[in-house]
């Protein structure tokens, strides 16, 4: 009876251990993930098989070391602690021999004596470690631990290394399919990081600017790294600095803006200099300075990188990726941004090229506008004409003041050839290879002057709708010919002055400081030191100007050179109007050379031309009744202006003893106004206009 209740028990426990063995291949089945499979499986282990805990040991083969997972049990206390196991204890000999280790009391087994005290210890009797197995490869070990002395059996062992194996194979699918995962993923990083490249690619192709290149390469960013600010910044090597040129930053506050300027020594210029990544968090803000660390803070940036823009070996400036986040910037995304970084750098260098090519061929542009290779043809030393002393007195000041950088200020009637005489200085130095920009300060409106000559930026002004480079940035390494430099207004006069004495100025619009190398050549119809006199100039600017004063002789001051002047400028006009003159009468020579000439050079040049369209033969038809009448109106004029000049002195002399004899007191009844006849504010007019004022 006996042996039919055990036959019977043995039955029943074998057919619960195969139907848990069912379970647990449905259970394989239906998990992949290893931490819910065993937590399915331990409640189907515990009616058929004793234990208090249950460990899984993995071999790592790349350590040689085996790692216990403590898996969830009912006692979770008993388990192993989480972490790598040596290969000297009881899953390594298992993974090693492949059999199982039983112990039916720990207390008296001799082996891993450390391990079976901790075990007892915890009141662990008996322990069960069976191997891991498939086909294909040796997992690791799978241990079972009970409180019971003698818990595991011959068929108990069996039956467990039964459920192993299923579990082996169930963890080696895990373990296929997470890696197969972690491919996919990794396939996965990688096309967006090389979709990325190729989009960066792109736009470093398809753009000259540095703001859409940053807009389009920090859009395609933000996909696989977040961020909120983006900015590229360049090196200036003048200042040693760097400077925003681009910033890409919807959310600012307008703190960080385009144009800043950043320290060298903060982080984006350590950056720069050690040509490797750094990171920033809120506690390294500081190193920028108290300006731009105030900035900083101020937009709510908590975490950075600063990555160098290297082209061709050549540092170029700096890419600079933030966020809002703190700690947003993980080490491992450094290698890709340093690969954008580098693309930009391509981007920022063709960028920087085209500029200079645009503003050479701007300024070959500007240039043409002055017919710089016609001027050196058609206006040239040569065409000086004349043989009169005072004419070589100007020529010898010439071959001594043009081979040095001196101002030169030429001085002369309108008409007398000052551009000649500064051309021939140009010319004669060091400067001729170099462009020669004539300014007239009287024919541009007073408000667009100071624009002409330095320069302005996109938007300095109502109008302003490009960059334009001024007179002086083109005469650069050149001269510059200032004519009627009399008539600049007061207000410029300050940065003239600024150029002539420290060679820098800033465009309008612009805070940048402008260096330049350009020799200035200055000439006016107008006595500057009258108009010092008189407050409409500045002496400073006067004296700056006066280094190397010429004097041009009017015409009438030498008339041995009308002859000469009369044959160059006949012969000129008859070559360029095809008409064979060979001759000029002697009385056409006689009128010409006896006229005063108030318009100079120019106006006998114009006669010339006029005589050589009227000329119908070889004999120079010179329309002498228009020099009658020109003589005539200037006679009248200049009697005229006798008469002027002699009414304002006397009533300026009659000002005066009136003045003197009520002791300059001019109003009130025993004053000056009222013995004149005049109301006080009408006499106080008449003394500013004749510059009267009052003796010291």
């Amino acid at each position: 009876m006996n042996e039919q209740v055990a036959l019977k028990r043995e039955a029943d426990l074998l057919q619960s251990q195969y139907q848990a063995l069912l379970e647990i291949s449905e259970a394989i089945a239906a998990h992949r993930d290893v931490d819910r499979l065993f937590h399915d499986l331990a409640p189907r282990l515990h009616p058929v098989v004793q234990f208090d805990f249950m460990n899984l040991i993995m071999y790592e083969p790349e350590r040689n070391v085996m790692k216990s997972h403590v898996l969830e049990t009912p006692d979770p206390s008993y388990a192993c602690p989480a972490g790598d196991c040596p290969m000297e204890t009881p899953a390594g000999w298992v993974w090693q021999t492949q059999e199982p280790w039983v112990v039916s009391r720990l207390a008296a087994e001799s082996r891993y004596p450390e391990l079976c005290r901790w075990l007892c210890e915890r009141g662990i009797q008996s322990l069960c470690v069976v191997p891991l197995t498939t086909a294909l490869r040796r997992l690791g070990a799978l241990a079972f631990g009970s409180r019971m002395a003698g818990a595991y059996a011959d068929a108990d062992v069996v039956f467990l290394r039964q459920v192993a194996r299923q579990v082996a194979v169930a963890l080696d699918n895990a373990l296929h399919f997470a890696q197969a995962e972690s491919v996919q993923q990794q396939l996965k990083q990688e096309r967006d990081r090389l979709r990325l490249i190729l989009e960066v690619n792109n736009a470093v192709v398809a753009t000259l600017d540095l703001h859409e290149l940053l807009n389009a390469v920090s859009a395609s960013l933000r996909r696989l790294i977040p961020h909120e600010y983006a900015s590229i910044s360049l090196y200036d090597a003048e200042t040693q600095r760097l400077q925003i040129h681009a910033l890409d930053f919807p959310v600012s506050k307008g703190l960080l803006q385009e144009g800043l300027w950043l320290p060298a020594d903060g982080p984006t210029g350590r950056a720069l200099t050690t040509r490797q990544a750094v990171f920033i968090t809120r506690d390294d803000v500081g190193q920028f300075g108290s300006d731009i660390a105030q900035r900083i803070l101020g937009e709510g940036l908590k975490s950075a990188v600063c990555l160098p823009l290297i082209a061709h070996g050549r540092p170029l400036g700096t890419l600079v990726v933030a966020s809002l986040e703190a700690e947003r910037f993980p080490a491992e995304d450094a290698e890709l941004l340093q690969h954008i970084a580098n693309q930009i750098a391509i981007g920022v260098e063709n960028s920087l090229a085209y500029r200079r090519v645009v503003d050479r061929a701007k300024k070959l542009r500007e240039e043409k506008l002055y017919l710089q290779d016609e001027i050196r043809t058609e206006y040239n030393f040569e065409e000086i004409i004349g043989e009169s002393a005072a004419l070589k007195h100007i020529l010898e000041q010439l071959q001594t003041v043009a081979p040095t950088d001196s101002t030169v200020l030429i001085q002369g009637e309108t008409g007398t050839g000052k551009e000649l005489i500064a051309r021939a200085i140009h010319n004669l130095s060091a400067r001729r290879e170099h462009t020669m920009v004539k300014v007239n300060c009287a024919a541009i409106p007073t408000g667009l002057l100071e624009s002409e000559l330095f320069g302005h930026e996109k938007g300095a002004f109502t109008g302003a709708i490009g960059q334009r480079i001024g007179r002086f940035e083109l005469a650069h390494r050149g001269t510059i010919f200032l004519d009627e430099v009399g008539d600049i207004p007061l207000e410029l006069q300050p940065k003239l002055l600024r150029v002539l004495q420290e060679q820098e100025f800033e465009r309008l619009g612009s805070a940048k400081t402008i260096r330049v190398d350009a020799r200035v050549v200055a000439a006016t119809n107008v006595d500057l030191a009258q108009k010092v006199a008189g407050g409409q100039f500045r002496s400073d600017l006067y004296y700056r100007l006066n280094v190397f004063p010429i004097r041009i002789a009017p015409l009438r001051e030498r008339k041995e050179d009308i002859p000469l002047l009369v044959r160059y400028f006949a012969q000129k006009y008859a070559r360029r109007m095809k008409k064979p003159i060979d001759t000029i009468p002697a009385k056409a020579m006689a009128a010409l050379t006896e006229y005063h000439w108030p318009g100079n050079v120019r106006e006998l040049e114009n006669l010339i031309e006029r005589a050589v369209i009227l000329s119908r033969g070889p004999d120079l038809e010179v329309p002498l009744a228009s020099l009658q009448e020109s003589s005539a109106r200037a006679q009248v004029a200049v009697s005229a202006a006798r008469a002027l000049s002699t009414l304002e002195q006397a009533e300026r002399e009659h000002i005066l003893r009136a003045l003197a004899e009520t002791n300059w007191i001019i109003g009130g009844p025993a004053g000056a106004a009222s013995r004149l006849g005049l109301k006080r504010t009408t006499l106080q007019s008449r003394m500013r206009k004749l510059g009267i004022t009052r003796p010291q």
